[in-house]
């Protein structure tokens, strides 16, 4: 009796059956096609507000930098790159950018360094620390001009805060409102105090949301504090330090508030005056908004390349 072809033997590997088509997949245009549409429908919004809010104003600041302009005139001068000679030329411009640069470098490092620090105390079992978290973080929601204010009395050299401590100890109290590094570190001072709960709160949400295992290990092994803190917990912290460094720098770099109420860009000359500060003393003071374009240009264009170098350096592989 002949087999069927049913009834024969299907070699291991061997596929039964109808053969199937060659050839790719059949494409499924309408279902990607309504994936890009929804997801145009969800981004436009942001891309207006980006656009009209950040782009445009950019471009037009640009723009604006080639002109000279006072903000009450109905017509921009173009003078060409005569604003930018102007400004590299000046010799302010070496006092406000070493002013700027002190005081974002000391903002930054010291503001994130003192967050990881308390981050990783308060991260402990500690009697009280939901107090203690509530007290680091609060100075961040105040005003930048009430805390000015407020501080305005803490280093009053008559009869301030400062003075009394100093006093006790037998130290010579420091005029900050007649020396301009004394003014310098003032303000520097007040926004790392105002700043410090919000590198504090970003570094204990990912201290909380590490690995324990790899703390389990490292305590397997042996290792020390310093070790198990550079080894283990410093490269789970990295995309946080990466964020932080980038939010806590621009936020930095624009502190205006703070400068305006306890200084205005003074005590002598330009003792704390700063890029951003410069800006407003151009635009709004000295009705030259085509120069403060000017410097908010520079000022943009260094952030820029700042940014870059950050990102360049956060994308290097650990070693």
């Amino acid at each position: 009796m002949q087999s069927t072809t049913s009834d024969r033997d299907v070699a291991p590997g061997e596929r039964s059956g109808p053969p199937e088509p060659v050839g790719p997949p059949p494409r499924r245009s309408s279902g990607r096609a309504w994936e890009w549409s929804l997801a145009g429908l969800l981004l436009a919004p942001n891309l207006v507000l980006l656009i009209v809010f950040t782009y445009r104003p950019l471009l037009d600041n640009i723009r604006l930098s080639f002109t000279d302009w006072n903000i009450s005139a109905p017509v921009a001068n173009p003078v060409g790159f005569a604003n930018y000679v102007e400004w590299f030329g000046r010799d302010d411009t070496r006092t406000v950018l070493s002013n700027t640069l002190i005081f974002t470098v000391a903002t930054v490092g010291i503001s994130m360094g003192l967050g990881l620090a308390l981050a990783m105390l308060l991260d402990q079992r500690l009697r009280g620390r939901n107090v203690v978290r509530s007290v680091v973080f609060a100075p961040f929601v105040i005003s930048g001009a009430a805390v000015g204010v407020a501080f305005q009395f803490v280093f009053d050299p008559s009869f301030g805060l400062v003075r009394d401590l100093l006093t006790r100890v037998g130290v010579a109290v420091p005029d900050f409102y007649q020396r301009p590094g004394w003014a310098l570190f003032m303000v520097t001072f007040t926004y790392i105090w105002k700043t410090l709960g919000y590198s504090f709160v970003i570094y204990l949400a990912a201290l909380q949301g590490r690995r324990a295992d790899l703390d389990e290990a490292a305590e397997i092994d042996g290792a020390s504090p310093w070790t198990h803190f550079r080894r283990v917990l410093l490269p789970q912290l990295r995309p946080t330090t990466f964020f932080l460094s980038i939010t806590v720098l621009l936020s930095s770099v624009q502190v205006f508030d703070i400068i305006n109420v306890m200084t205005r860009g003074g005590p002598v000359g330009d003792g704390t005056m700063t890029l951003v500060y410069q800006v407003y003393r151009e635009t709004f003071v000295n009705l030259r908004a085509g120069y403060g374009a000017t410097v908010a240009t520079v000022m943009f264009l260094i952030l820029l390349v700042v940014t870059i170098v950050q990102v360049r350096v956060m994308d290097r592989p650990q070693t």
